[in-house]
């Protein structure tokens, strides 16, 4: 990703495909960085690619580091935190991101 990807606190996102049925992307989230994200309306599939943190929900925590796969169900709390190194992550949303989002939701 570079720096002209990036948001102004660092972090960044890329849509690589959108369909109906899925759509997935790079989330890179620089080491000590915040992740801001609200839960989303769709099922989250997260691929590690590089860097190391933690992912918590309101029921579980799991460390994140390359290789690492997780899977977040639609409308769950969930928040990469403990961010050690620059964090990349694969996503995929089934169905494709903001889809069963009501209709006048700005999130």
């Amino acid at each position: 990703m570079t720096t002209d990807q990036l948001d102004e606190d660092g972090t960044g996102w890329i849509e690589h495909v959108r369909v109906p049925d899925l759509s997935c992307g790079t989330y890179f989230i620089p080491a000590g960085g915040t992740d801001v994200q609200e839960p989303h309306t769709e099922d989250e599939l997260y691929v590690c690619t590089t860097g190391r943190a933690r992912l918590v929900t309101p029921t579980a925590s799991c460390p994140v580091s390359p290789g690492t796969v997780v899977f977040v169900a639609a409308d769950e709390e969930h928040r990469f935190v403990d961010i050690e190194e620059d964090l990349t992550v694969f996503v995929v949303f089934g169905p494709a991101e903001y889809s069963r989002r009501p209709e006048g939701d700005a999130r």
